[in-house]
Order: structure tokens, then C-alpha cells, then sequence
């Protein structure tokens, strides 16, 4: 596949902030997440330097701190301040995902190189390509069309299933159902309120934090054969497909102007991209959604990917064995091995991949 040259400039390199080694956090601030350590799950506060506080005698979980957001900040920010020992370190701990429940929302077609290279290197847009026209002159056009997006049109969205949520550095099994099993990583919003018909320019004060998502999925499982509706989302969200975390970091610690989504597999740089690239910021996608649905506080926004997944790199699926090493300015890092789906391997399947479906369509139309 031909190369398009980047539209968005490298950013310079100069010294914004300052962040810990210990777990990528700035200096200053903090994150909010769950974590296992001792036999015992808590809701937890790491500070940048990698002491955890132990806050389930505060909350329950993470789910009550965004019910009561703005006071439950400003306690946090107090217990932040206060510092001290506690025993409990941040590579000593699990990270389980930092809300357990949301409902969820993802963004799709959201970054402006991502999408005019779909679209002028997928098949659903080919019909489009003038006779003879070079990559480069038809991805001019598409980018054109993106913009235009940008200014008339609206976001896209799906929603998720929470049972699809993992930590930060947990294994992914890889599914018998899909074969082309793709990275996307993204950087998420945390829902501070319940609101409606929120304008985008009104529409901060919903966002609580920040989180970390790699929105896996099986991507020869998105198109179908069987229903004039093609398209099927659900191979989006198989068993921990959601890498998320290791924190909720709120928004006030967090320069969107400075954060870059940085994915490397098997020890190579697939994704690098600053989110200023976004088509749709968090403000605009919050308003779309408040339109539509009601947003209630903990629910997970994911914004879209940038570009540099494994379906524009030749087709570099994951497979059992491949180690995904990720990083969002901010919002710390995580650690993923693909490992066997061995509970599939065990008991199999009954309808399978939707490729099997093409082949019997197909040889029924043969006959």
C-alpha cells in the first residue's frame, strides 16, 4: 500500500511538563482507579511518584467517586496534597479497569488522516476514484471531504458492552471467532454529570477525566453477509478487547494540547499521533451525545483512533504471542500480551466467523 505523507506537522521537541518515571503521570497531579493488592480490590488514588492511597473507606468504588464528582475532587485533591506512606505501591498493585460498569461510547471516523486514508485506501470508497487517479490526488479530495465533515456534518458513535473492559497490563486472549484481531489506541472521557441538550461550547463541565483505551477488535468480523444491515459491532467487544487505565486522571492535570497516542507491537512504533488531529474533540462528541442519550456520570466516552492501525500496516494482525506496549501523554502506560483463547479452543464454536457465512452465501448462489 502506498504511503500518504502525514497532513499533521511533528510536533517540536521541548519540555512542557515534567512526568514520573514511576507511572507517567505528571508532576502535580494524580490519578483515580481500581486496583487488587493483598487479596483485596479497592477503589484507588496513585500519586505520580507511585504511593497508592487506599480510598474504599471513602467510596465504594470508583462509580460512587463520579456520582458526587465535584465534591469527591475536591477531597481527592486534599488527600493528594496531604501526601504520606501508605504501604501500597503502584507496581505492586493489579490494575483492574477503573470503572466497572459504564455504559460506553466509541467514536469512530474521528481523526482526519485516519479517515481520508480509509477512504482512499479501502474498498467501500473505491466507486469514488476518478479513472487514473493517483492516491495522493484522491486523498487530497477525501481529506477535503473530512473537513467538510468537520464543519457540516455530525459524530458517529456505537455503543459498548462493559464485560469487554480489562486492566492496563492484562492479557488478551485472542478469539476463534475473527482471524484479523486489530489494535486502536484512544484516548477516553469520564462522564462527571447527567445531563441533556448540553451545547458543545457548555459541554466541559461534563467531562470529569481522562482515561487510556485500546479499542480492540475484530475487524473481518465488522461486515456481514446475512442482513442488509452489514455492518456488526459486536467483535468490537469480545472478553478483554478494552484495555483500560491504569488511571482516570481528572481533567484539570491534563494539556490536550500536549498528549500523543503512542502504541508500539512487538517493540515497533504502529501508532504516534497528537489528538489535536481529532475531526470531533471530546466538547462536540459530549453535546452530540447529550442529544440523543442520557449521559450519567461514569460513562466512558472513547474518541476515536488515529491512524496507525494493523489493517494500514500491511494487514499486522495480533496473533497468540505479540506484545502491545502503549502510552497516552498523561495517562500513563500499558502492557498487553496476546496470549490463546483456550476456553475457545476447548469448546468451539456453533455459528463462527461471519467468513464462513460468505463462503456457504456463496456457494449457494453458485448452485
Amino acid at each position: 500500500m502506498p504511503e500518504i505523507e502525514s497532513t499533521f506537522p511533528q510536533m517540536e521537541e521541548k519540555v512542557m511538563t515534567q512526568f514520573n518515571a514511576a507511572t507517567g503521570l505528571a508532576e502535580g497531579s494524580f490519578g483515580i482507579g481500581t486496583y487488587a493488592h493483598g487479596g483485596k480490590a479497592f477503589p484507588g488514588l496513585v500519586q505520580p511518584d507511585g504511593t497508592v492511597f487506599d480510598l474504599s473507606e471513602m467510596y465504594s468504588d470508583t462509580h460512587a467517586i463520579f456520582d458526587d464528582w465535584d465534591r469527591a475532587l475536591d477531597k481527592l485533591a486534599d488527600l493528594a496534597a496531604k501526601g504520606g506512606e501508605t504501604g501500597i505501591r503502584f507496581e505492586a498493585v493489579e490494575c483492574l479497569p477503573p470503572v466497572a460498569h459504564p455504559n460506553m461510547l466509541c467514536a469512530g471516523s474521528n481523526y482526519r488522516q485516519h479517515v481520508a486514508e480509509m477512504m482512499t485506501h479501502n474498498k467501500f470508497n473505491q466507486h469514488r476514484r476518478k479513472p487514473g487517479e493517483s492516491d495522493e490526488s484522491f486523498f487530497e479530495r477525501n481529506l477535503a471531504e473530512v473537513d467538510r465533515r468537520a464543519r457540516e456534518g455530525a459524530p458517529f458513535f456505537w455503543t459498548g458492552l462493559h464485560s469487554s473492559l480489562t486492566g492496563a497490563n492484562a492479557d488478551i486472549p485472542m478469539p476463534i471467532v475473527g482471524e484479523h484481531h486489530d489494535w486502536e489506541l484512544e484516548f477516553g472521557v469520564i462522564v462527571a454529570r447527567s445531563e441533556r441538550y448540553v451545547k458543545p461550547e457548555d459541554a466541559n463541565h461534563l467531562i470529569a477525566g481522562y482515561v487510556m483505551v485500546n479499542d480492540l477488535g475484530s475487524v473481518d468480523e465488522a461486515t456481514r453477509p446475512d442482513t442488509r444491515f452489514e455492518f456488526d459491532w459486536i467483535s468490537k467487544h469480545q472478553p478483554n478487547f478494552k484495555p483500560t487505565g491504569p488511571f482516570i486522571v481528572p481533567k484539570q492535570f491534563v494539556d490536550r494540547s500536549q498528549v500523543r497516542i503512542h502504541l508500539r507491537h512487538n517493540g515497533e512504533t504502529m501508532q504516534d499521533w497528537p489528538i489535536s488531529d481529532m475531526i470531533f474533540p471530546p466538547e462536540q462528541l459530549l453535546s452530540y451525545a447529550s442529544e440523543r442519550i442520557r449521559l450519567m456520570p461514569g460513562d466512558l466516552l472513547i474518541t476515536g483512533s488515529p491512524p496507525g492501525n494493523g489493517a494500514m500496516h500491511g494487514g499486522r494482525w495480533l496473533k497468540p504471542g505479540d506484545v502491545m506496549d502503549s502510552e497516552v501523554t498523561f495517562l500513563g502506560r500499558q502492557h498487553n500480551k496476546c496470549v490463546e483463547d483456550v476456553e475457545g479452543k476447548e469448546r468451539g464454536y456453533h455459528f463462527g466467523p461471519f467468513t464462513k457465512m460468505w463462503e456457504r452465501f456463496r456457494a449457494q448462489e453458485e448452485a
